[in-house]
């Protein structure tokens, strides 16, 4: 992200400053010792910082349906369960089989598979259910589906905790396809699998060069995710590793370090030439820009935004965790699905919910004049797969 005349400096100059004055000047690129070298980092602790600022309420309105007190509790209550999840799921221990936000309950949900540990997971200050199987189960399951080859009629796959089943995605004008139908066969005699229709085939969301505030590698235009001491992290389809990339304004801005996709969809870009990284996300005029105070995994049923170069700002939910997303040019996996819409351009730019940073754009369905859904590759994966630091404020 660049801020390099007084205009674009204006809107996050105020949020920043301090955070400038502590950290400095980003530093030089990761060495590939130290990616080699370094293992996944531990998410960012929750902060007690206002979760949102009035535009992020505003967009909560305006994508979810709520009123302002009800964004409000549910952030609230939200951040609450990003906190809990890592303590319940060690209550829950084998029985454990996923977790979920409930809007409804404002609460996180906790299954398991014996009532021995209920009252562990309750005390960790989350709801019990009981379910027939468990997480360790259902991820044996997607794993066999993951070692079979799936037709370009089948749109992705994943643990779904709600249902206690691996959800298998077929597309709709190809669910009669001799080929779907033997690749679903192969997938119910795995295990236990329901089957569900989705409208559109996902693909990614590069685009040819037109306008915004992007950033470009050879005429694809793509989108920012998160400032990282040395550069920013960015969608794997947008370039290769050695690719120069400049910015809104034609200027240089680095080259891509490290790219990985299909199979990930993730990538770092150095950062140099006047450019400079800062914690923050655009609101686009849509709302205030957001800081990044770290980079906490908000659960299933949480509410989430994202910011990109061409529709700019939407908001919506966690629909499901470590989905494999079957894209033409072959499947990524541990992706997070999401109700938020996206647009060609949208492709890197960046996932938050409330403070936390949660990942970056790869692809979708639909668009967001009709809707659709989109999936992330998370955040912190990338950061331990390349030795980088978040930039925080």
């Amino acid at each position: 992200m660049r801020y390099k005349n007084a205009l674009r400096t204006s809107l996050a100059a105020a949020l920043v400053a301090g955070a400038w004055t502590a950290a400095g000047l980003a530093s030089g690129p990761a060495s590939a010792a130290a990616a080699d070298r370094a293992s996944a980092p531990s998410p960012s602790s929750v902060t007690t910082e206002e979760p949102a600022t009035a535009g992020m309420l505003a967009a909560m309105r305006r994508d979810l349906g709520l009123t302002e007190g009800q964004a409000r509790v549910r952030l609230a209550a939200e951040k609450t369960a990003t906190a809990v999840q890592a303590k319940a799921r060690r209550a829950a221990g084998p029985s454990y089989a996923g977790s979920w936000f409930d809007p409804a309950a404002n609460r996180l949900v906790v299954a398991v598979t014996d009532t021995r540990a209920s009252s562990a997971v309750r005390a960790s200050g989350a709801a019990v259910r009981l379910v027939r199987h468990s997480a360790r189960q259902l991820d044996a399951v997607k794993a066999r589906l993951d070692g079979m080859r799936a037709p370009a009629g089948i749109g992705g796959w994943h643990v779904d905790p709600k249902m206690n089943r691996v959800v298998v995605y077929v597309v709709a004008p190809a669910a009669s396809d001799n080929d779907v139908r033997t690749f679903v066969d192969r997938a119910r005699a795995a295990g236990p699998v329901v089957v569900r229709e989705t409208p559109e085939a996902p693909r990614t969301f590069s685009a040819g060069t037109v306008g915004g505030d992007p950033y470009y590698t050879g005429n694809v235009r793509c989108s920012i995710g998160f400032s990282v001491y040395g550069g920013f992290v960015t969608a794997g389809h947008c370039g290769q590793a050695g690719a120069a990339v400049s910015g809104w304004d034609g200027s240089a801005i680095g080259a891509f370090q490290g790219s990985s996709f299909p199979g990930d969809d993730y990538a770092w870009v150095s950062v140099g030439n006047g450019w400079w990284t800062v914690p923050v996300v655009l609101g686009w005029g849509t709302v205030s820009d957001q800081l990044v105070r770290g980079s906490a995994e908000a659960p299933i049923g949480a509410s989430i935004c994202r910011s990109g170069s061409t529709s700019h700002w939407h908001c919506g939910n966690v629909l499901a965790t470590n989905e494999t997303v079957n894209y033409s040019q072959g499947a990524v996996y541990q992706m997070t699905k999401t109700s938020v819409c996206a647009e060609p351009g949208d492709s890197g730019g960046s996932f938050i919910s409330g403070d936390q940073a949660q990942g970056v754009t790869s692809g979708g369905w639909g668009n967001c004049t009709s809707g659709g859904e989109t999936w992330h590759q998370p955040i912190n994966e990338i950061l331990g797969r390349y030795g980088l630091t978040l930039h925080t404020a």
